[in-house]
């Protein structure tokens, strides 16, 4: 695993966000008719999607068990195996939302929320070096608290476990059997947090990358955890947009719903210097910002002080609370080649060029708000396509479930005049307008790898 050196923050170092920072235009650009997805196949429960290694696979959270899926040929993604009906001694196991997976294993941990005691709770992993032939390589796990969210690197596994009295990051070697081996907790670092309704302070995420673990820990913020010892993560930095003493004026649905703070997933590049967090956020009418939550950049080429450099702000809706489930707000997304592919459930997917961080400028984007509601987006092969998940999991939503490969063409060209968002189509500004041209090189180079 490649190395990047780094300095540690003092114990007590909060970070401030730079008054600079620029923000992005939020207005969709025209649509064109001529740019639509590559293809789409059918997966009833879809969640979370992550790809492998090859870029040949999707491996997707079902709900109920997870999917693997052939992208080989980006236009036809066909369904290789579904693994359902998961559980341990007669205890199913369900809201299965995350996948992880790293070489030829594939994790797969559930539930997502806090479940009664007859549910299982835990983790089990898969060798999925035949994709269309899943084998487990451990007997299920029990960890009993629920798994919202993890993270697969090599032998460890990077579990959030969530309670009403402890939010904490737990680290599994799993090379033979499983074992725990440290763990970090918000906590037993920042005790005060615990005045908060427990979801309000809730660790929702967690992404690793040169033994640096990222935890969106949703009103706190998103802390920079050393895990080079597993055995002992320590503290490094964070960033957040609001403290303690606001949060506690609001209602305990306020400081759950609504911005400013819900840190909600977080992922670096390739090189560890740019940052990027989500917020997941809705109209909650608790003052100003009451909006969907968008994605913030910060530059963290000095993991100990990273600084924010511009905001994306999100799609909008005619109504943009919880229960209305016409949700816009930004959920996963990968940062690779100077290139943000961000999903916003039915605000749709988006690319942005994030070269330069303090002005992001959206180069791609599409939505059908009647069809879809995006979960996250991958890259499958950089510079050709990439993949996002479509979830019918929102409330009040009559959707399907589904997977979606999309093209790329890895073009710097300027963006063009914003406009409606009414043609569902994929957008192309700028050099991207020569959309079927690309559509086509991407087939044809698939037709040359198959």
């Amino acid at each position: 695993m490649r190395r990047r050196p780094f300095l540690r923050a003092s114990a007590g170092g909060v970070l401030a966000l730079t008054a600079s920072a620029g923000i992005a235009s939020s207005a969709d650009p025209v649509r064109a008719d001529s740019f639509e997805p590559l293809g789409r196949v059918a997966v009833d429960g879809a969640a979370e999607a992550v790809v492998g290694d090859d870029g040949d696979t999707a491996y997707l959270a079902a709900t109920d068990g997870f999917a693997t899926v052939d992208i080989a040929d980006p236009a036809e993604p066909t369904v290789l195996a579904e693994e359902r009906g998961l559980g341990d001694d007669g205890r199913p196991m369900i809201e299965v939302l995350d996948v992880a997976v790293d070489g030829d294993r594939l994790a797969v941990v559930g539930p997502a929320n806090v479940q009664s005691d007859d549910v299982f709770h835990g983790f089990v992993v898969y060798d999925v070096s035949d994709p269309a032939a899943p084998e487990p390589t451990i007997d299920p796990y029990e960890t009993g608290y629920h798994i919202h969210n993890c993270f697969l690197e090599g032998d460890h596994l990077f579990v959030v476990a969530n309670s009403e009295d402890d939010h904490a990051l737990v680290i599994f070697d799993i090379a033979d059997d499983v074992a725990e081996l440290g763990r970090w907790s918000l906590l037993e670092r920042e005790p005060e947090w615990a005045e908060l309704h427990w979801i309000a302070r809730y660790n929702h995420d967690v992404y690793v990358q040169d033994e640096i673990a990222y935890l969106a820990h949703w009103n706190p913020g998103t802390y920079l955890i050393d895990v080079e010892d597993p055995t002992d993560p320590t503290y490094v930095s964070h960033v957040r947009e609001t403290d303690l003493d606001r949060q506690r004026e609001r209602s305990d649905e306020d400081a759950r719903l609504g911005l400013p703070g819900n840190d909600h997933y977080a992922a670096v590049d390739e090189t560890g210097d740019l940052l990027a967090v989500g917020r997941e956020a809705w109209a909650v009418e608790g003052g100003e910002p009451d909006a969907p939550g968008g994605i913030d950049l910060y530059d963290a080429s000095d993991p100990a002080a990273p600084e924010r450099r511009a905001t994306i702000d999100p799609p909008r809706a005619d109504d943009e609370t919880h229960g209305a489930g016409r949700w816009t707000t930004a959920h996963n997304f990968e940062l690779r080649n100077d290139r943000l592919y961000s999903s916003w459930y039915r605000g749709g997917v988006r690319i942005h060029d994030v070269s330069d961080p303090a002005d992001p400028v959206e180069v791609a984007a599409w939505s059908d708000r009647k069809e879809t509601a995006f979960w996250t987006t991958r890259v499958a092969e950089p510079g050709e396509t990439f993949v996002a998940s479509s979830t019918g999991l929102l409330p009040n939503a009559d959707l399907e479930g589904a997977l979606y490969t999309f093209p790329v063409e890895d073009d710097r060209g300027d963006a063009g005049e914003d406009g409606a968002d009414s043609i569902p189509g994929f957008t192309a500004v700028g050099a991207l307008g020569a959309g079927a041209l690309a559509l086509e090189a991407v087939r044809r180079r698939c037709t040359e790898r198959s």
